[in-house]
């Protein structure tokens, strides 16, 4: 080889050290995880173990309205991403889930909607209200039973407003608009034509106590105050089962029939003594514009009883 050819390939060779990037650095992509636990991982592979990763249909989506009581399956206190968020649940008994129906409905004019009451049914695995079994001809459905329903009361359901006041019974669901002032009614609409998601659980109720134009004013338990629409349908009368925040657990097995797993066992004892605050009432909650869409995240829906209750 001549001298001058050596010299041409020395000229190739570059002395300049090759980009480095960030990325390059890591050994493993541990560096780009969540750390959060709670988020979904990016691949959801399938688990033969429980089947942990793969989402849920909602059961009337899978099965329709039924009243057949269907079982749940158990999370053991698992998130949609397969690991633990709450160490406290665990095991109790199977739990069935009857579908509610949140919305009685009936017509906008003309003669309400009658309804027989066949059944009343306490739900305590999985709300602390109990359920009435109501029929109308060859459809059946159930709804939040109120404190003095009985097997063999008719009920009424209408959404029609009317001017003059209407005489309601208890378990009877009319507009706001078209109640006395001064009736007692729970399972109220924030907005017309949604889910009565206000005083649905055991013993709670509300009272209208004034109509200011087209809203009408709701005073909760707690003195606060609720302008809603007075088209919003409520039922009138108070959600049964008046006694459960009295309930004596009585030993520790009875927590874990409903799948609540002990404490760490430390104990701390409340004294008293710095006392109470007493707060003045807060403004009452106007209720004038119809709810936002939620976003769609990449979060998937999981096992989770939440899904199931409304």
């Amino acid at each position: 080889m001549s001298l001058q050819s050596v010299i041409q390939g020395l000229g190739r060779l570059s002395l300049r050290c090759p980009t480095v990037t960030t990325r390059s650095l890591h050994t493993s992509q541990c560096s780009f995880r969540h750390l959060d636990s709670h988020v979904v991982p990016i691949n959801k592979l399938p688990s033969s173990r429980n089947r942990r990763w793969v989402p849920t249909e909602k059961p009337l989506k899978v099965h329709g309205y039924t009243v057949k009581p269907i079982r749940l399956p158990s999370n053991g206190g698992r998130g949609p991403n397969g690991r633990i968020w709450n160490f406290r649940r665990g095991g109790g008994l199977p739990q069935y889930l009857r579908m509610v129906d949140w919305t009685r409905g009936g017509p906008s004019q003309g003669k309400p909607k009658e309804e027989k009451v066949l059944e009343i049914i306490p739900d305590r695995r999985m709300r602390s209200a109990d359920l009435a079994l109501v029929a109308a001809g060859e459809k059946k459905r159930y709804i939040v039973a109120t404190q003095n329903m009985k097997v063999g009361d008719v009920i009424k359901s209408s959404q029609e407003l009317t001017q003059l006041a209407v005489s309601a019974r208890e378990g009877d669901s009319y507009p706001l608009g078209s109640l006395p002032i001064g009736t007692v009614v729970n399972c109220i609409q924030r907005f017309p034509g949604l889910h009565g998601r206000v005083s649905c659980a055991a013993g709670t109720s509300g009272q209208l106590i004034r109509k200011i134009g087209e809203k009408c004013v709701v005073r909760m338990p707690s003195k606060r105050e609720m302008i809603v629409f007075n088209t919003c349908v409520a039922t009138v009368g108070r959600v049964s089962n008046i006694n459960h925040n009295q309930r004596v657990i009585g030993k520790a097995g009875a927590n874990r029939w409903m799948g609540i797993r002990p404490k760490s066992g430390r104990w701390h004892r409340k004294t008293g003594r710095f006392g109470r605050k007493l707060r003045a009432i807060r403004k009452a909650v106007v209720y004038d514009q119809p709810p936002k869409p939620k976003p769609k995240t990449r979060r998937a829906t999981g096992i989770s009883l939440n899904i199931y209750r409304r």
